[in-house]
């Protein structure tokens, strides 16, 4: 049954402000551990690879469940996915704030990221269910300005809760943010959007994807291990007979023709993978670099740090506003051509590097960011069918969290091969120096393949 127009008009701005809360505190989450993790590293003394993987576990699973939630959502409701996201993250935030051990934190890290694949996977089909084409790009922007708020506050508000409570403060206040989210759809989101209720799941499909998308991501984190080579290779494999099963379902998990037949929603999500392979892991390796090379404490590393989320978030809801009249490729492009810069640019941190030139290198990769997110993802929403929305949200989450994996694994392989096990000490930090350089290198290059991704998408394409 279809809601009544003056009550979607009326839940408009409630959906609003519940999902941008949402947005501004998941982020929150993941940047403010990044912060953290010397200290966690230090209290449940954890090795490089350990410590990785605090922040790898919950991208993980994230990214694993994203496309089979995405599917559910559209067919069971996305405001009831969305609801028993927020519930299992809330719940595994507790739990994490409660862990004595590594192996515990990391579990937890891990029920953590399936709670936020549930929520990735149906906030943005629920921002672009409620919005007409006209003013998506607006509230598309201020729910990628609120991930960018988050990425803002964390190291401030992470560091100064680390520094004066310890780092479990980071999780139960997280808590606390779950418990008013969960009160607010419970009292206050009336509508739902479940136009694919009609479909049948395809289990088959969802196992098989997940088992493929878990050794690949698991094996490519581990390389240049002999096992890691073996996984990587089943996971590759794995997604060629997922792709031969798919074309012959009826309802698939995964609908192949998205990406074949509509090369907005194919390149627009290329182009998020190869932005966020080559960003994410910046603020974990800067954070690291300040702490360990600079002598920071885990508060002024993150009031450094804020620059680059601060001009995300202005930039962000800009860029929205603008994808509603411009193209979003082009807009995408000179977000992802200023990227570029701004990495480059990181390439030549060592010892002596100043804090300026730094915050200079920061702001750049901010504004490039902010310029690219908005118009990207205003493109992909746009470009499908609306019973495609759920799906439409979670490949786009999915390239978001898989290129986040790829760039932590990327960074942590680089690490590792410099100073293998050993903790970052300073008999070591010049090796660690040199592989900062080396994974700036890389991410560089991935950002050039992302500009021609961009400009090759070709023009909106905006459903009703």
């Amino acid at each position: 049954m279809e809601p009544q127009q003056n009550e979607v008009v009326d839940n408009k701005t409630v959906i609003l402000v519940v999902t941008m809360v949402t947005s501004f505190f998941t982020p929150f989450l993941g940047s403010a551990v990044s912060i953290a993790l010397p200290k966690i590293t230090h209290e449940l003394s954890l090795n490089s690879v350990f410590m990785s993987w605090v922040m790898m576990s919950y991208l993980l699973t994230s990214a694993i469940f994203l496309v089979p939630f995405g599917k559910l959502s559209d067919m069971i409701g996305r405001k009831k996915m969305f609801l028993m996201g927020n519930i299992v993250l809330t719940i595994a935030s507790l739990l994490c704030a409660l862990a004595n051990s590594g192996t515990m934190l990391i579990t937890y890290r891990l029920i953590q990221g399936i709670g936020s694949a549930m929520i990735f996977s149906s906030s943005m089909a629920i921002v672009t269910s409620a919005y007409p084409p006209h003013e998506r790009g607006k509230a598309i922007g201020l729910n990628v300005t609120a991930v960018y708020l988050g990425l803002s506050a964390s190291p401030l508000i992470g560091g100064l809760l680390t520094d004066s409570l310890g780092w479990r403060s980071i999780f139960y206040l997280n808590v606390v943010a779950g418990i008013l989210i969960i009160l607010g759809i419970l009292l206050k989101m009336k509508t739902e959007w479940a136009e694919a209720r009609h479909e049948k799941f395809d289990f088959a499909g969802a196992i098989i994807y997940v088992i493929s998308i878990t050794a690949l991501m698991y094996g490519f984190s581990k390389l240049p291990r002999e096992y890691a080579i073996i996984l990587t290779l089943t996971g590759i494999a794995g997604f060629i007979i997922f792709v031969m099963i798919e074309k012959w379902t009826r309802f698939p998990v995964l609908n192949l023709q998205l990406f074949g037949q509509n090369k907005v929603f194919a390149f627009s999500n290329l182009a998020a993978l190869i932005n966020y392979s080559a960003t994410f892991a910046v603020t974990f390796i800067l954070s690291l670099y300040l702490q360990y090379i600079k002598g920071l404490g885990a508060r002024e590393a993150g009031l450094l740090l804020i620059s680059q989320p601060a001009v995300m978030a202005i930039a962000a809801s800009v860029s929205g506003k603008l994808s509603d009249k411009y193209d979003s490729g082009l807009l995408s492009s000179i977000g992802m051509t200023i990227i570029v810069i701004g990495i480059t640019l990181l390439i030549f941190l060592d010892v002596n590097t100043s804090y300026t030139y730094l915050i200079i290198s920061l702001l750049i990769l901010g504004l490039g960011f902010g310029i690219f997110s908005s118009p990207n993802t205003n493109a992909v929403m746009g470009s499908v069918d609306k019973k495609f929305l759920g799906i439409a949200s979670a490949t786009v989450a999915t390239m978001r969290l898989s290129g986040q994996m790829i760039s932590m694994a990327t960074a942590a392989m680089i690490i590792h091969v410099f100073i293998g096990n050993e903790k970052i000490a300073p008999e070591n930090f010049h090796l660690f120096i040199r592989s900062i350089n080396i994974s700036f290198i890389v991410f560089a290059v991935l950002c050039v393949f992302g500009v021609f991704a961009s400009l090759v998408r070709g023009k909106n394409v905006r459903n009703g």
